[in-house]
């Protein structure tokens, strides 16, 4: 007799899968719903986007290679009203299509084709991050730069009363960054596990960072490179 996985509780975090092969997008929705996530399963940029105005969701799982829109323009014109983690699927052998993905904002990559057990982990990974616990930022320590505080805990960047609106792997980087206290932080240690330092993504990481911070980003005043070990966050005194 085969028993049938139990059904995702009503409360377990919701992922709209985006795939416009109709085989990978019934198998992944499949698996993922195995696992305990409900899921939600489009075909389109534009069918994702008719899901979006009326259904929350905790992760979006996007393929890279779609007809009509591609999954990177999808994620840029999500990043201008939406911080909605992320995680881009691509051929393992296209390293431009994920640079042009983290310049669009994605949180995270996985190459196809990929280990199912490395898609939750990824998966597990993003979810922990943005499900982290945002304490009152009177009791929160935070650290500032010019015109902008960084609430380390809650990973809230604001201008004066502005927030200024980030993906979780920004999140990350900055609490990184600002844990080191002016000190410079490798590459490899602000790429995360199982990124690839020698694909240099961390950097366009850094720059779409850089380009909501600085003035100038060709010439940083606070994200600063640190030459031949990483990058370091200069921070108020």
């Amino acid at each position: 007799m085969t028993v049938s996985a139990p059904a995702p509780s009503d409360d377990a975090p919701h992922i709209l899968v985006i795939d416009d092969d109709r085989r990978l997008r019934a198998l992944l929705a499949s698996f993922l719903s195995k696992h305990g996530y409900r899921v939600t399963a489009a075909a389109s940029a534009a069918e994702a986007r008719s899901f979006l105005e009326s259904l929350e969701f905790e992760l979006i799982v996007l393929d890279v290679m779609m007809p009509g829109e591609s999954g990177i323009s999808f994620a840029e014109k999500l990043r201008e009203r939406s911080d909605i983690p992320i995680l881009m699927l691509t051929a393992r052998s296209e390293a431009d299509d994920r640079v042009r993905g983290l310049e669009a904002g994605v949180d995270d990559y996985l190459g196809k084709p990929y280990e199912p057990k490395e898609l939750l982990l990824r998966i597990g990974s993003i979810l922990r991050r943005a499900r982290m616990p945002a304490p009152s930022r009177k009791s929160e320590a935070s650290v500032r730069f010019g015109p902008f505080v960084f609430y380390v805990e809650r990973g809230e960047l604001r201008q004066a009363d502005d927030p200024i609106r980030l993906t979780e792997r920004e999140r990350e980087i900055l609490r990184l960054l600002s844990s080191a206290e002016g000190e410079s932080v490798s590459r490899e240690t602000l790429a995360g596990p199982g990124a690839s330092a020698q694909e240099r993504t961390i950097d366009v990481q850094i720059n779409r960072l850089r380009r909501k911070i600085e003035t100038d980003p060709a010439n940083p005043v606070y994200l600063q490179t640190a030459r031949g070990s990483g990058y370091k966050l200069v921070v108020d005194p």
